[in-house]
C-alpha cells in the first residue's frame, strides 16, 4: 500500500497534460470541487462523520486547517502548473528536497535541534540549489516553492494532529467557495474548458477526485501497519518516478550542470536517510534495553 500510494503520486505527471487545454487554474479549481465530492462520500461511508464534527467544533484546529487549506492549494496549483509547463524535471527536485525542507522548518519553528549529519545533509542541498539556480540562469521556482509549501503543509498537519480523510475532507470543503467561484466566473466569461472536448474529458476532469483520495487512503492504510523509517525510505518513489518520466516520456533536457546539481541532493539524502536509519536503529535498542531491564 506505501509503495502503491508513492507509486501513484510519483505518476500523475502523466495525468494533468490530459486535461489540456484547461489552464492551471481551472484544473486546480476542478481538483478541489471533485476531491470536495469524494472526500465528503468517503467520511459518510467510514463513518467519520463525528471525527469531522469535532474538528469544526474546535477552533485552534480549524485554524490549523485553514492555513493547511491555502498551503496544498498552492502545492497543487504549483506542480499542475510545473507539469503542464514542461518543468517536470523541478517538480521532482521539489519533492526529493522536501525532507530536507521539513527538517530545517522543524529547526526555525519547532526548535528542534540538527545531528551533525543533518547539518551535512542540508549543506549539501543548499550547495545543490546554488548549482542549480546557476544552471537555471534562475532560481527553480517551482521546487523551491513545491518543497516549501509541502512542508508547511505538513507541519501544520502534524499540529493539528487530524486524520487524514478528515483533515483532507475539511481542507476541501473550506477552498470550494474560491473554486466554485472561479469555475462560474470562467463559465460566465466563455474561458471555461470543461465540458468543451467531450464526455472523456468530463470523466478526467472527474477522476481528479479519485487521484487525489486513492493515494491518501493507500498511504493511511500503509502509515499503520509499517514503521515510519520505512514510509521514509519509500517517499523517494514518488520524485524517482517523477524524474525518470521527465526524462523518458517528456524529453527534458539534462545538461552537466543539472546532473551535478540532482547528484549533489541525492548525495544529501543519502547522507540524510543513512543518519535517520542508524538512529532509529540506535533508538530501538535503547528502548529494547530499558524493556528488558524493567
Amino acid at each position: 500500500m506505501g509503495a502503491g500510494a508513492y507509486a501513484l503520486w510519483g505518476v500523475f505527471p502523466l495525468y494533468f497534460p490530459l486535461l489540456e487545454p484547461a489552464g492551471p487554474f481551472e484544473i486546480l479549481a476542478h481538483r478541489v470541487l471533485w476531491s470536495t465530492v469524494v472526500m465528503v462520500g468517503l467520511v459518510v461511508v467510514l463513518r467519520r462523520t463525528a471525527a469531522v464534527r469535532a474538528v469544526l467544533a474546535s477552533r485552534r484546529t480549524l485554524a490549523l486547517l485553514v492555513v493547511a487549506s491555502l498551503t496544498i492549494s498552492v502545492n497543487w496549483a504549483t506542480f499542475i502548473y510545473g507539469v503542464n509547463s514542461g518543468h517536470v524535471l523541478e517538480t521532482s527536485l521539489g519533492y526529493f528536497v522536501n525532507p530536507l525542507v521539513t527538517v530545517l522548518m522543524g529547526v526555525l519553528v519547532l526548535g528542534e535541534r540538527l545531528r551533525r549529519a543533518q547539518w551535512a545533509a542540508l549543506a549539501l542541498a543548499g550547495v545543490a540549489v546554488v548549482v542549480l539556480t546557476v544552471d537555471y540562469g534562475r532560481l527553480p521556482f517551482v521546487a523551491v516553492l513545491l518543497a516549501l509549501s509541502f512542508g508547511t503543509y505538513g507541519l501544520v498537519k502534524k499540529t493539528a494532529d487530524v486524520g487524514a480523510v478528515e483533515s483532507l475532507a475539511v481542507e476541501t470543503v473550506l477552498l470550494v467557495p474560491f473554486a466554485g467561484a472561479y469555475v462560474v466566473w470562467l463559465g460566465a466569461t466563455g474561458a471555461a474548458v470543461f465540458a468543451t472536448e467531450g464526455p472523456g474529458q468530463v470523466a478526467l476532469f472527474a477522476g481528479l477526485g479519485i487521484i487525489t483520495a486513492l493515494p491518501l487512503l493507500l498511504f493511511g492504510g500503509a502509515a499503520t501497519r509499517v514503521p515510519m523509517v520505512v514510509l521514509g525510505l519509500l517517499q523517494y518513489l514518488a520524485p524517482t518516478f517523477q524524474f525518470v518520466l521527465a526524462l523518458v516520456w517528456f524529453g527534458e533536457d539534462m545538461p552537466a550542470t543539472r546532473w551535478i546539481g540532482f547528484v549533489l541532493v541525492w548525495c544529501a539524502l543519502a547522507v540524510f536517510t543513512g543518519e535517520m536509519v542508524t538512529q532509529g536503529r540506535r533508538q530501538a535498542r535503547l528502548t529494547a534495553r530499558a524493556t528488558t531491564a524493567s
